[in-house]
This record gives structure tokens, sequence and C-alpha cells, in this order.
């Protein structure tokens, strides 16, 4: 077995709402085999894993997966489920996962959860993907990992298996190093914790600790436990120990007595003049690291000023009494810990070193600040304090005897601490309020040395007289100690955080409005973005054509996927957001949000088939029905009452719409479903006597006449103002008023907002109209609106397909092209898409000259060539119809021969009636399911 490739769905997509991975996965010698072909597979692989025996599959419960095993299934299918349990092996709690066919013999999707905040550039679900593969192949091989459930490893969760040689457990613990290192600290993980439970989106750059909460104008940025208000200032003052100390002195803040040191001999002097016992310690250090403490003799100063490396340093009397660490934020005091140093107390058994292997043995230990705690590490710094208390590493200590292995109480350095938040004395809560105002910290982490924090400050005096007070300030403190103290009660410092930056219960959003169907996306999308921004709002939208803040394009790229989405939705500029989004981009990313407002759904009709998995109309309708799931509770699924497809999304169990405010859209004022709907009392946009309507219950409301509808043609473009409903209901759905929309509408530009969909130009006395319509429906849709204005004889069309689409598609696409042109020009897109040159110019034209037995086609090299020639072929008075590849390139062109926009039309076709809504379902076609 082997993986062609893995991708990342980074958000809610059409297998599961949290993100996942797809791998492909092809069996190479195992296609075609099934579990029950290999003798002692099934009995070998639960020896090597007793806990799959835990696994639902489809079965609901408990020893689903085992029946399946015994029963028969293929080898794809059991290494999802092997790749499932060593997530949850290595402390990765994630239960989802699905395996589907690709069409190809021996192929597969394997689909695996992934935790919501891991980072997108993990390499760990692919690293457990082939650790799956690989114990899956020893098993097939006759091999069995013996221990199972009998050997645990602390801190990987359930019953750990172990090969003979161990192979197995190494690889495990590697990977659940490997995931720890990627994962939030506590700090972060608790703030991102405590938003989620607030409904607030939370966004995680990579593997920083830097998280986005919120969206648009509304967003907040946090850092560890740094916010985006976090002073900078701040920042550097409570980084720089020695201005911290001037700061605190001036303003009467009880601070130990001290002084700058550049040189050794600056460091000894200052201790001569404090007396023993002093503090030397970098001016600008951090989390305890070259701290030296208990310096009584000169030569102790100088060989810690030696060992700092850093010629400038600070020198303080060591103040007695305990360290405290009080955490203040937004100006309040939310938690306090006593913090003890690095110790082990002596059993009369074991040396220092075996007694520092057992406490690193607790599974909130970790490297660094990955865990609760961090693993005491025995170094040069230890061994001289071990030799102060007349230890050595290899000493026993006696029974009930402490041995402190670091003089700092810092938890970095392996301390651990008490809470103590309901005992500080009113006078230290003043003070550390005090302190935090005077450094300007929003969040900020006071470290005090006193007799007891629940006593009396010592009254003041002059600085030199100080034994209690202030001995550090900290931007960014450490939260671990409060989240998770090894005694006293954890506080929730997280959750104050995130209401400090979220007051008043805001959950972070902006209103939000997802698009998406088969045809019409960009063009609702447009309208929309268009409507909301007359009521003042900064709009921000993604669409195919690119990126728009406010109205102006930040990048020209095809923006329907989830990067686009999160780029609107990081804007700070940005009040509320619309998102086309399209089928690729939900299929090979996953969306770019977890909740909308608003959900749009155009229409559902044939096209991609064939691609991503996707063989028929129903399958893209389950990814199309992403968007409809992924409408918050209460929020408002807009529907297209014409489309069968679109309205078997509203019973759909997973769309849950019982729980959303349902509108229905559409050209058919009398269809059942909206007649039944309205009935209730409920909303529907429709055209109802030439007029574009707002009903609810029985009440009318006209909005705008269909005659007047920007890029309709007089009404000719039928879909055009269904797209135009749509945009409404959603505009509507987020606050637009209806007495604005008819004065947005007309200030609406399509050629401007939407260039190249439905432009309408002339190059001397013939029209050009120009669009990308690429799929049956599309083109059955634009040559009635051509058949409407002009007639369905006076038609030219030149024409290209895009060759990623099947066959059937393509034929489909040339007979709607047959029914309504007798002259045609064909030409190739410059990216045939894996088709042979000519191959699809030659398809379409053998199915229309199947179809129609007047046709006159002509073959075209390129779209310039095309063009040039359909011009030819047409009379003054007729249309061109330019289907294109690319636009800019095309515009250029057009540009070149002298195209203008189009003049107001010609007397329409006599069977064109202005104000009639029509059925505008595409022509029949035989696609295939």
């Amino acid at each position: 077995m082997k993986i062609d490739f893995l991708r990342r769905l980074r958000g809610p997509n059409v297998y599961v709402s949290r993100p996942a991975v797809v791998a492909r996965l092809r069996l190479e010698e195992l296609a075609g085999l099934e579990t029950t072909d290999v003798t002692g597979f099934t009995e070998r692989l639960l020896r090597s894993l007793p806990d799959l025996a835990e696994h639902h599959c489809a079965a609901g419960a408990p020893g689903g997966f085992v029946s399946r095993l015994r029963n028969g299934t293929y080898f794809g299918h059991v290494t999802e489920h092997v790749c499932l349990e060593l997530s949850q092996l290595i402390g990765r709690d994630v239960s989802f996962g699905r395996t589907v066919s690709t069409g190809e013999p021996g192929v597969y999707d394997v689909i695996v959860e992934c935790p919501v905040d891991e980072s997108p550039a993990s390499r760990v679900p692919g690293e457990l993907l082939e650790a799956a593969i690989d114990l899956v192949l020893a098993v097939h091989g006759g091999q069995a990992v013996p221990g199972g459930a009998s050997r645990v490893r602390p801190g990987l969760g359930r019953g750990t298996p172990s090969g003979a040689d161990g192979t197995l457990e190494r690889r495990l613990a590697e990977l659940a190093a490997l995931a720890e290192r990627e994962a939030a600290g506590p700090s972060t993980r608790a703030i991102i914790t405590a938003a989620r439970r607030r409904g607030i989106p939370v966004e995680r750059f990579d593997d920083l600790s830097l998280i986005r909460l919120g969206w648009g104008n509304r967003r907040r940025l946090a850092w560890a436990a740094m916010t985006d208000a976090t002073s900078g200032i701040g920042i550097d003052i409570a980084g720089d120990k020695h201005v911290t100390r001037r700061l605190l002195i001036e303003a009467g803040i009880p601070v130990a007595p001290g002084g700058e040191a550049r040189t050794q001999a600056e460091a000894v002097a200052l201790f001569a003049e404090l007396g023993a016992p002093v503090v030397l310690k970098p001016r600008r250090g951090r989390q305890g690291e070259r701290v030296a403490l208990n310096l009584n003799a000169a030569d102790e100063v100088e060989r810690a000023f030696a060992e700092t490396n850093d010629r400038d340093v600070v020198v303080e009397r060591q103040l007695s009494g305990r360290d405290y660490r009080v955490l203040v934020i937004g100006g309040e005091v939310v938690a306090a810990a006593e913090r003890v140093a690095a110790h082990v107390v002596g059993d009369g058994r074991a040396t220092v070193t075996e007694l520092v292997t057992e406490a690193n043995t607790d599974p909130r230990r970790g490297v660094g600040h990955s865990r609760e705690l961090t693993r005491i590490e025995l170094d040069e710094t230890t061994e001289r304090l071990l030799w102060r208390q007349g230890h050595t590493p290899g000493s026993v200590p006696a029974g009930g005897v402490t041995v402190w292995l670091r003089d700092t109480a810092n938890l970095s350095t392996g301390g651990t601490s008490c809470d103590v938040t309901d005992q500080v004395h009113p006078d230290v809560t003043r003070l550390c309020q005090r302190v935090a105002g005077l450094i300007g910290l929003d969040i900020a982490g006071i470290d005090l040395r006193l007799p007891d924090i629940g006593a009396p400050l010592p009254p003041g005096g002059e600085p030199d007289e100080v034994t209690a007070g202030v001995i550090e300030v900290n931007a960014a403190p450490g939260l671990r100690m409060h989240l998770s103290p090894e005694r006293g009660r954890a506080r929730d410092v997280g959750d104050v955080i995130v209401r400090s930056m979220f007051p008043s219960g805001s959950d972070g959003r902006i209103p939000t409005v997802s698009i998406t169907g088969t045809n019409g996306k960009t063009s609702v999308a447009k309208l929309t973005a268009h409507l909301l921004s007359g009521g003042g709002m900064r709009i921000g939208t993604a669409a195919t054509d690119g990126v728009a803040i406010d109205g102006r394009t930040v990048l020209v790229a095809d923006a329907t996927g989830p990067r686009s989405a999160q780029m609107v939705l990081g804007d700070p500029q940005v009040e509320a957001a619309v998102l086309e989004t399209a089928r690729g981009g939900l299929m090979r990313r996953g969306l770019g949000y977890d909740w909308s407002d608003v959900g749009v759904i155009t229409n559902i009709t044939a096209d991609h088939l064939g691609q991503d998995g996707l063989d028929s109309i129903e399958d893209l309708a389950h990814v199309k029905a992403v968007v409809a799931e992924r409408v918050r509770d209460g929020g408002t699924l807009v529907l297209n009452a014409d489309d069968p497809w679109v309205r078997s999304l509203a019973t759909r169990p997973r769309v849950r719409a019982d729980r959303k405010r349902l509108v229905w859209f559409g050209l058919d004022a009398e269809n059942p479903v909206v007649t039944e709907h309205l009935a209730r009392g409920s909303t529907a946009y429709v055209l109802h006597d030439g007029w574009l309507v707002q009903a609810t219950g029985a009440r009318r409301t006209p909005l705008l006449r269909l005659a007047d509808v920007p890029g309709a043609f007089g009404g000719a473009a039928l879909h055009v103002a269904a797209n135009t409903l749509a945009a409404i209901a959603a505009a509507r759905a987020l606050g637009a008023r209806p007495e604005t929309l008819a004065d947005r509408l007309a200030e609406f530009d399509p050629s401007l907002a939407n260039p190249g969909r439905g432009t309408l130009l002339r190059v001397g006395d013939v029209s050009v109209f120009v669009d990308y319509a690429h799929n049956p429906a599309a083109l059955a849709a634009t040559l009635r609106t051509l058949h409407r204005l002009w007639g369905a004889r006076r038609c030219v069309a030149a024409v290209t397909l895009p060759g990623d689409r099947r066959d059937d598609l393509l034929a489909a696409s040339a007979q709607v092209l047959a029914d309504g042109l007798t002259r045609v020009v064909l030409y190739e897109d410059s990216d045939p898409r894996g088709r042979a040159p000519g191959e699809v110019a030659g398809l379409v034209e053998r199915e229309m000259r199947a179809r129609r037995s007047d046709l006159r086609a002509v073959r075209a090299d390129g779209c310039q060539d095309a063009i040039t020639k359909a011009l030819g072929l047409a009379a003054p008075g007729e249309v061109v119809l330019v289907i294109y590849e690319k636009w800019a390139p095309t515009r250029e062109f057009l540009a070149g021969l002298g195209a203008v926009a189009g003049l107001p039309l010609m007397k329409p076709a006599p069977s064109f009636k202005p104000g009639v809504a029509r059925s505008f379902a595409p022509t029949p076609t035989t696609i295939r399911a």
C-alpha cells in the first residue's frame, strides 16, 4: 500500500463538520483482498490493537468494526480504523473516519478527522497514516505486535502496543512528541477553549501561538497571554528589569533594593553595598533563565555575572518570604499562585536522579511549555545547588528530606504552584493593580516576595529599607500555574482574557452570506454585496474574479475557496462578508468558516461531473448542501423554488431547515412550494405581474419592475431576474431596507461589477454578447435570452467548452447549442485539460451535426480567430455570442476591433413579452446519472 497524496480540509466539509485529511490510498498488492482472505489477520490485528474492539464503525455500537473484520472488509477500511486508533494512542482525540472508493480498482480515499486546532501544516496526520499502513502490512505478513493493553506509556492515552523491539512504541512516542510540539501551548489553548465556548470563531496561524478571534472589524488577535490591546511600550518596559525598577520606585512601589551593573566589578560593588544574599539576573532575561539566587560571596557574584553571558545585569537584595505570582487582567486581580521551586522529597531508598526521573513520569510534565508542568532537568545549575545542600545526583536523601533542584520558582524550570487567589489581601490587590497600570499592561503577571500574601503589606519606607514587595513584572505571563495548579482551585483565566477582549457577550462575528450553486453564484455575490453596501457597511467579497474590500479589489484570482474566505473574514475593515463558495474549494479544502448567517443556493445542474468523485447531480447536491447545513440556527436559508434539486435540500436532516428561517425565491409565483410557504405566513421573493416582489403571507410588496432589472435586458434574461431575487432575499435577511433596494439596484452596473457575464457590446453593425456559459443549463439560459431579443435565426456563436468535462456533459452542451444555433464557430481552450488537440471541438461538432442537419460549423484557431470568423458569418443587425476561455484577452481583442458598449436593443423578437414569467429549466439532455 502507498499514499499517492494527502490534502487537508480546513473546515466543515462533505464528510464531517470538523477539519479532516483526505489521503488517496493505493492498495497495490492488497487490492481486491478482504480480511477474510488472509488467515488469522483479524486475530493478529486485535492482539496488536485491542481497543479496536471498541470501534463502532457503521453498526453504531462497540464491536461494529470487529464484525466487519470477521465478515470481510477491504484493507483501505482497515487502515482508516488503525489510523484512528493510533491517533488515540498518542493523545490525539479524534473518532471520525471514512473510506470511499475513487472508482479506480484498488484505490480509495481515506478520510480521517483532525483536531480542530491542529496546524494546517502539521506532519502528524500523514505520519500516522504511514504508521497505520506499516502496521497493517506487518499484520498481513503474519506478524503481530504483542503487549497490547498490558503496556501503557504515560501520557499516551489508552493501552499502547509495543513490538518485541519496541519499534512501534518508539514511533508512537515520536509522533506524540511531534503532536505536542505542534499543538498550542496551555495559555493559548485556554483562550481558544474559552472563545469557542462563547461561539467566537478562532483561527490559529499554523504552528504559532498567534490566534485570531472573531471576524472582520470585530476580530481580535492574541499571542499567548498578549492581546492586540497590549501596549508595546508596556512590553518593552516589562522586558527591561532596570527600567521597570526605576518606574516603580518613582511611584513609591516597594521594590527590592538594587541596581544595574554593566561590569563584573560593578556587580561586586553592588553586592558589597546591598549585603548578602543577593540575586543577579540579566537585565532583559525571561522565564528565570540565567538567574542566580542566594549569592553570599563576591566570587559567587563574579561567577554568576560570567555565566549570564550578558554585560547588562541587575543585582538586587534577595527578599525573604515566599514567591507569589498575581495575574492582573483589565485592571483586575483575577488569580494568584504561590510558586514553589523544583524539588524532590527523599524516601531513604532512591537517589536524587531516580527521584527526578519518578517526578518526570507525571503525565502533566512535558518539554517546555507544552503541558501544565515542565520536566525537571539535572544540569550544572542543579549540581551546584545540590552541592550547597550537601548532595550530589547520586545521593540518597533520607525520608521526608526536601532537596531543592532550583533556586528560582519558575514553572519553566520545573517548579509547581498552589492557588492562593482567595487569600490575597486587599493591600496586595491594590498594589498589583497599581503596578499593572504604571507599566501599561492589559495583562500582567506581578511577581512578589512576601511573608504571606494574605497579610497586610509591611509599612512603606525608603527604597533601601524594603523587605517585601515586587521583584518582577511580566508581559505575556504564563497561565499554566493558574489553569492547573498542583494544589488548590484551577482558575479559568483564559475565559477572563476572552471576556476582556469581547465585553457584553459579543461573539466577535460579522454578518456573513455564503452563496453556492452551479450557475449564477458570482452574479448573486456581487449584487448582494452592492445591496448591502447601500446601508453604509464596508463589505468584503470573495468571488470567482477575486477578493474586494469595500469595493476595491485586493486580490485577482479565483477566490471561491476557504483561503479567500479567511482573507475576507480576517480583514479588520470588513463589517459584513459575502462569500461565493464553489464546489472545487469545498471538496478540496472544506469551508473557510464555521457558520454563516445566510446561505443561498442558486441552482443545481449538471457540471463538473466526473471530477472530485462526483458522478451525478445528486452528488453535486450533496456538496452544495454543506453551505445550507452550516447556516446557524436562527439564520436564513435562501433556496430556489424553481429547482427540484435545491428544493430537496430543505428536507435533508442535516440541513435542519426547521431551525432556520427558510426563504424561497423563484420566477413562478404559483409554484406550489411558494404558495404553501406563503400560506404559513412566511416570506418569498418572486416574479409577479412584471415585478420583483417580496411576498409575506398575503401581503405583496413590489420592489422593482422586471424591465428595470440591471442586466436582464428588459426582462429577456430571466435567469438574471432569478439571480436578482436571490440577492435581494440575502440582503433583506441582513437588514437591507426594501425602500432603498430600487435605488441600489438602479445603480448596479453588471458590466462593471461582473464583466464578461452577459455583457453586450457592438462591433460595427453587429451586436456581440459575451458570456462564460460552459454547461448545458447556462448555455440554454443564454441562448433563450438571445432568441427573445433577436430571434432564433439571427444568432451566430463562437464557442469553446472546457476539456475537463465528461463526454456526456460535452454532448449535452452540444445538443443545447444545436437546438439554438444554425451557425457556429468552434475553437479549443489553450489548455486542453487532458484532452488531445481538437478532441473537444470534434466531439461538439459531431453531436451538433447529429442533432441538426442544417448546421453550418466552422473551426477556428483560438478565441480571437473564432471571434473574427463569427463576425464574418453575421449579417448586420444580428448578434454574435462569444463563449470565451479567458475574459481579459477577449476584452482586449474586442476593444481592438472597436467594440463599444451595446446600445438600446432592437425591437425584440415577436415571441418575447416582457414581464411574463416563464420556466427557464434547461433543455432536456442525456446526461447520465
